[in-house]
């Protein structure tokens, strides 16, 4: 990012992208509703506390839909964000208003129940234990790209009704895209055309042969007059897909780092697993993703009429991102915001959002936070950093924020806790 304001912190910078708690900070103080310019050109207003974030996620003013921007933008010969005149990349949960945002969601909520994830959490246990096996013996790893990253690849696979051998293919064309953050560079755009065109096939494959997956759901709804179109289902397969990797892998990532960095609260989780005890892995994820969540801003809002945040008045068709990051550490709302608490109690945490676009799939993203944590820690019990934090390199993009690598080392005797969990 880049802004424009001599006094503001610098928002487009490596240590900014390592470390952008501290430039939040400075922003909630002096400027919670700010203005900026972002690297792709397009002005936006960065909103940096907690109750203003919260305010923010819930205005129906601001419409997910980009089409109030691209109007008001191209009306006032402005930069229209990035990609808005993709149709293929359209018509799914994160772009759209009520109504459509309600049936959609209605459809798609079935799938991400109770009862069904508890019903997949074997499946993400076994998916654990197989990566983990994969490199116990070793020694060292890389937890990005052996673990965090194909984890949740396999597990939405499943739940989408991918067949088993066409799961590869998706974690090639996800790899390519969480690479390079999912610009437009020719390999990223032939991965999501590929990605895309499977998903659509496989729609029609499944129309024959229906399951009990979460395509074969939206087919059904479709089938008994929900009016759900080939190109909807095959955009939510994608978004969920995309969105439900990604959160995870981060999720995963980010908590891991944290945990190697606060020893004491590492220590804490560890002795509370060896005991059978699981409140404090619960809390602890949930403090994990406010601590350090692995979403930094949540996703395009767009101003449908004149309105004012925090004193701020704010344009028809400006765009608003909400810097989930900074308002989970705002001290206003939580007590000693900057500390690792994994038994932090009243934590109304924001990275899952809020309001009508609340993340669907955070039942999900809780079940595969808590096993892959809870797996590693038991199984890998002397795990530390084998690099230098500060040699660490983060991913960049707007939405999200998460670990490009995460090498790691482990003793030999890990093995052994391996084969005998």
């Amino acid at each position: 990012m880049h802004d424009e304001s001599p006094e503001a912190p610098a928002l487009h910078t490596w240590e900014f992208a390592a470390d952008p708690y501290p430039a939040y900070a400075w922003l909630r103080e002096h400027s919670p509703v700010h203005r900026t310019t972002l690297p792709s050109g397009v002005d936006a207003w960065l909103v940096t506390r907690y109750a203003d974030a919260r305010q923010a996620l819930a205005d129906s003013r601001l419409s997910k839909n980009p089409v109030h921007h691209c109007e008001s933008a191209h009306a006032k010969g402005k930069v229209g964000i990035p990609g808005e005149r993709k149709a293929d990349l359209v018509s799914h949960l994160l772009n759209i208003d009520p109504p459509d945002h309600t049936r959609l969601r209605r459809l798609v909520s079935k799938a991400f129940t109770p009862r069904r994830v508890a019903e997949f959490a074997p499946r993400v246990s076994e998916l654990t234990d197989r990566l983990i096996d994969a490199f116990a013996a070793r020694g060292s790893a890389d937890l990005i790209h052996e673990f965090a990253f194909p984890l949740p690849i396999y597990a939405i696979c499943d739940m989408l009704g991918v067949p088993r051998e066409d799961q590869d293919d998706f974690r090639d064309w996800a790899g390519m895209m969480i690479r390079h953050g999912g610009g437009p560079r020719g390999g990223v755009a032939r991965s999501v055309k590929r990605m895309r065109s499977y998903l659509a096939e496989l729609i029609h494959r499944k129309r024959a042969d229906l399951g009990d997956d979460l395509i074969s759901g939206l087919i059904r709804a479709s089938d008994h007059g929900e009016h759900l179109t080939e190109n909807e289902a095959a955009a939510m397969a994608f978004i969920l897909l995309f969105a439900g990797f990604e959160t995870t892998v981060n999720l995963v990532g980010n908590g891991l780092y944290a945990l190697l960095r606060n020893g004491d609260q590492r220590a804490r989780l560890q002795d509370s697993l060896a005991r059978g005890e699981t409140e404090l892995l619960a809390t602890g994820v949930e403090e994990l993703l406010r601590y350090d969540g692995p979403v930094e801003l949540a996703t395009w809002r767009f101003a449908t009429e004149p309105l004012t945040l925090a004193g701020v008045p704010i344009d028809v068709g400006d765009p608003v991102l909400v810097v989930l990051a900074a308002a989970d550490r705002d001290p206003e709302r939580f007590e000693g915001p900057d500390t690792l608490d994994l038994s932090r109690a009243n934590n109304p945490h924001l990275g899952f959002g809020h309001g009508i676009h609340y993340c669907i799939g955070a039942p999900l993203a809780r079940l595969e936070g808590q096993t892959a944590l809870a797996a590693l820690l038991r199984r890998l019990p002397d795990l530390r950093l084998a690099v230098e934090p500060e040699e660490l390199r983060w991913r960049g993009g707007l939405i999200m924020r998460g670990l490009r690598t995460l090498p790691v080392e482990f003793g030999p005797e890990s093995e052994g806790i391996a084969q005998a969990g």
